[in-house]
């Protein structure tokens, strides 16, 4: 069970406060890199496989790092200052890439990919700390409307950052531009860094981070929380198989520049920021996987739908669908892992948090490399288009149907061979007559 002790009403008001304020802050400057880093990367000549290896190759840096997640934590007595160092070198990612006119133009694309590469290392121990910090700062009933809460204010001031950035970018000359929005970028991470260094944890999470020095958690043998993971892992690559096609086929294909852009993310954003009002509520009625399942299913639709029209109207309207589609199934996928340890003790929790980070960062890194290595073996985008369209609905039907995929073959196994259900009768009964010892 979780041992961490509760925090005064008033002092986990804050911490919410906090956390939504620093995702809000975030939020502004995550527009700089989500909706115009891949067009900026198109502009100084990236091909598709170096985008795709801008989307992908940091997953795998995400990989490594996190396998020395718990080592770092336990070199500090106080979680804050283990999430300090880590969280400034993520922050990073919106820096670097403000240095690439300093290149020559054969070597932007390079830089960039670097540019994305190098903060992974530091986020991936910056991003497991900060689960376990925000569990024990927050406790378990308000996890998934904090979730929601910040979801929406990301994608709320993400929009405003995209609106001004779209801008500025169609005004101000190239690169220049690029640059200017870039610092700005990184001083709107350096306030959220503050503002998630306000939060206050409990007493024991401190205690608990000077005593243990290796944690006994087996996250691998736990059912549940690996049926959780593998419904995460699911979404991931069919999502992501086209995620970096999707910018490369509007600029190409369709002639959208950084105006359209701008707008597009706005759609996106704004159809996010609604669904997260009322995320909650639906999660809360249908359940977290069936939620988790529709919504990459819906992603695919939208996909489909960028794929085949020629009117830049429709891709607003699919671009919406696709954005409020996976902002819903994120926010579900984020409940799904928390009920899946709800019970882990505080000292077992990064343990946890590392096993999951990494399986589902290897589907990160799988994921988008199937659309761009389609592309840059000289596949039409249109066919990468719905070729990635038809593994997100796929993913979202295995989703939906889990449960079936899972245990059906088992079943028939049983039923094939009736010796080996008799081991099984015995076996658990066995267990359970130990738990009851």
């Amino acid at each position: 069970m979780n041992t961490t002790s509760s925090l005064t009403p008033q002092a986990e008001n804050v911490n919410f406060r906090n956390y939504v304020i620093e995702v809000a802050w975030f939020g502004i400057g995550l527009a700089a890199t989500s909706r115009f880093f891949s067009v900026y990367a198109i502009r100084v000549g990236a091909t598709a496989i170096e985008l795709g290896w801008m989307t992908s190759l940091p997953f795998m840096f995400l990989l490594l790092s996190t396998t020395v997640s718990t080592w770092w934590r336990n070199r500090f007595k106080d979680p804050m200052r283990s999430y300090f160092l880590p969280s400034m070198g993520f922050r990073l990612t919106f820096l670097l890439p403000a240095l690439t006119p300093l290149f020559p133009l054969r070597f932007q694309p390079l830089w960039l990919i670097f540019s994305v590469v190098l903060p992974a290392i530091p986020q991936g121990l910056s991003s497991t700390i900060f689960v376990s910090m925000m569990r024990d700062a927050i406790p378990h009933e308000r996890q998934t409307p904090l979730a929601s809460k910040r979801m929406l204010w990301m994608n709320v001031t993400t929009g405003i950052g995209a609106l001004i950035f779209g801008f500025w970018l169609e005004q101000a000359p190239f690169p220049m531009n690029y640059q200017v929005m870039f610092l700005l970028a990184f001083v709107m991470a350096l306030i959220s860094h503050c503002c998630v260094m306000n939060v206050k944890l409990p007493a024991t999470s401190t205690a608990v981070q000077s005593t243990v020095v290796k944690s006994t958690a087996t996250p691998l043998r736990s059912p549940g929380f690996m049926n959780a993971v593998l419904v995460v892992v699911v979404a991931h690559i069919g999502f992501l198989a086209v995620a970096s096609i999707i910018p490369l086929h509007l600029v190409k294909n369709m002639g959208a520049n950084e105006g359209f852009m701008a707008i597009y993310g706005i759609a996106e954003i704004v159809a996010s920021a609604t669904i997260c009002l009322f995320t909650d509520r639906i999660i809360r009625r249908f359940g977290t996987r069936k939620v988790i399942a529709v919504a990459v299913f819906w992603t695919g639709v939208a996909a489909l739908t960028m794929a085949l029209t020629h009117n830049l109207t429709v891709v607003l309207v699919a671009g919406a669908v696709s954005g409020a589609a996976w902002i819903a199934g994120a926010i579900a996928m984020y409940g799904l892992f928390i009920d899946a340890t709800k019970d882990v003790a505080s000292q077992d929790m990064t343990r946890y948090t590392t096993v999951y980070n990494q399986l589902v960062w290897i589907a990160a890194f799988i994921g988008p490399m199937v659309g761009s290595n389609l592309a840059n073996a000289g596949v039409n985008l249109m066919l990468v288009m719905v070729i990635g369209a038809a593994m997100r609905l796929v993913a979202g039907l295995m989703i939906y149907n889990m449960d079936a995929l899972l245990y059906t073959p088992a079943r028939r196994i049983l039923n094939a061979f009736p010796n080996l259900r008799q081991i099984n009768t015995k076996t658990t009964e066995t267990q359970r007559s130990q738990r009851n010892i």
